[in-house]
């Protein structure tokens, strides 16, 4: 999800994984020298807490990597509010809470974990959230609002008893990178169709559109330009890319102001109005089956753009474990208790993450950067559509491409492996969700494992999974 325009993606980034008290002997030309009272400098102790020495990056880097991620995530200042509208939920005040609670959870998870990862409001979640949940079901929203938090509480002791880093360990490499390969065909296919180059079509699911239109033709611009500027090793290419063919937008009268009146004000109208009694009411075990698709769904979309992530940022080590795990998922649990609290749906790791690690972010600092940045987002939240959809496609298309290459770690050799690993990659941007991915590919090299006499008894949690997805492939199909 390769834009070097950040430290070239070598093995010496696994550096990286050395914990920070090895920071602390980079350097040693910057100590105070014996008798002088100097202090280390601000970006010294910045360099020291975040790893940066150590994973190959910089301050100038990590500072262009994390507004890369924050313009091509910034479009869920406008996508989520328009969606939890649909469920009665006050527009404005979703914008408010959308910017805080992306702004806090990605600050927490630079703070606590040191990766490069971003979170904000799940695209998916929000919809299950206003058309089944609020609209099909009848359930309020205040009421689902306490689900999701609910859902986060229960992620929250999954982590805490080790589950989730079972669940992680359980799944077996070639399916990692076949994840990781997936996710970047589906953010590629997202900046297709957001572009225009890709659409619907109903005789054949999508087609090519057409290019002479001013949307398509710019994003077309976009990506060569982007393309060259990281052929030729321009630092901050993505993000340049994006300025200027924002600017080509604005131009070419894609960028439409509707901005409504906007008052900070209005996050009380969502900030802490979650019903919790409201789950032991009319909606019985209806309530049951909410909490643990947000679960579910989160538990697996999650745990696909975790492992894509830093396995692309070379913070994955020999083994294929990620550091600081703990410290990933704590700080995620919390991020959706606490976006359920301001008044959003879902909050979850992004994808788009992996544009701020293209364009060279290898720690926290860059998730921090994003963070802040849509924090200051919540007094313009409006105004987040001057950036049009165009302008930030061709990001997302190049790094989705560039995501192919842990594709070669899959055995194609080996039908036991191949075949999983096939159904995880184009499962993901088919059915348009991570999970589904995982669900066909674990579920297919669980049944082989069985039929090629493979199944062993350290193998449990691998077939459990694979029940479960049956059953809840069983139970939307019942539905």
């Amino acid at each position: 999800m390769i834009i070097p325009s950040g430290a070239p993606l070598t093995k010496g980034l696994v550096l990286g994984l050395a914990s920070s008290r090895s920071a602390d002997r980079i350097a040693p030309e910057r100590m105070s020298q014996p008798g002088s009272r100097s202090l280390p400098l601000p970006h010294d102790r910045l360099a020291r807490f975040f790893d940066i020495e150590l994973r190959g990056t910089n301050l100038r880097t990590e500072l262009l990597a994390g507004a890369t991620t924050f313009l091509t995530m910034a479009y869920i200042i406008l996508v989520n509010p328009t969606i939890l509208g649909q469920a009665g939920m006050p527009v404005t005040a979703v914008a408010a809470a959308t910017c805080l609670a992306a702004g806090l959870a990605s600050i927490l998870m630079g703070l606590v974990a040191n990766v490069p990862l971003a979170l904000a409001p799940g695209m998916g979640l929000n919809a299950y959230f206003s058309f089944t949940v609020v609209q099909a079901m009848g359930v309020p929203w205040p009421v689902a609002l306490a689900c999701v938090f609910v859902s986060g509480v229960a992620f929250l002791l999954l982590t805490l008893a080790g589950i989730r880093q079972m669940i992680i360990e359980a799944i077996p490499g070639h399916l990692f990178a076949a994840v990781a390969g997936g996710i970047g065909l589906f953010i590629g296919f997202i900046g297709l169709k957001n572009a225009g180059i890709i659409v619907s079509s109903p005789a054949t699911s999508v087609m090519l559109g057409n290019l002479a239109q001013p949307g398509p033709a710019l994003a077309l611009f976009g990506l060569l330009l982007i393309a060259a500027l990281s052929m030729w090793r321009v630092r901050g290419a993505m993000l340049i890319g994006i300025v200027v063919t924002t600017l080509g937008g604005w131009e070419l009268g894609l960028v439409q102001m509707r901005a409504q009146p906007y008052d900070l004000g209005a996050l009380g109208q969502t900030a802490f109005q979650l019903d919790l009694p409201g789950l032991f009411g009319e909606h019985g075990l209806g309530i049951l089956e909410i909490v643990f698709v947000f679960l579910f769904v989160d538990l697996f979309d999650n745990v696909g753009t975790l492992v894509a992530v830093t396995k692309r940022a070379g913070l994955v080590d020999r083994d294929g474990r990620i550091p600081r795990l703990n410290r990933i998922l704590l700080a995620d649990a919390t991020a959706t208790m606490a976006g359920a609290l301001a008044g959003t749906s879902t909050v979850t790791s992004y994808v788009e993450s992996a544009a701020g690690v293209q364009a060279g972010g290898r720690t926290g600092l860059t998730a921090i950067v994003t963070g802040i940045l849509f924090l200051l987002a919540m007094f313009v939240a409006p105004y987040a559509q001057l950036v049009p959809i165009e302008a930030t496609a061709p990001a997302l298309i190049l790094v989705g491409g560039l995501m192919m290459a842990p594709l070669v770690e899959v055995p194609w050799d080996e039908p036991a492996l191949a075949i999983p690993a096939f159904l995880t990659l184009v499962m993901i941007p088919l059915s348009f969700s991570i999970a589904n991915g995982l669900a066909f590919g674990l579920t297919a090299h669980a049944a082989l494992k069985i039929i090629g006499g493979k199944a062993r008894r350290r193998d449990w949690l691998l077939f459990v999974m694979a029940a479960l997805f049956v059953a809840r492939f069983i139970l939307l199909a019942g539905g």
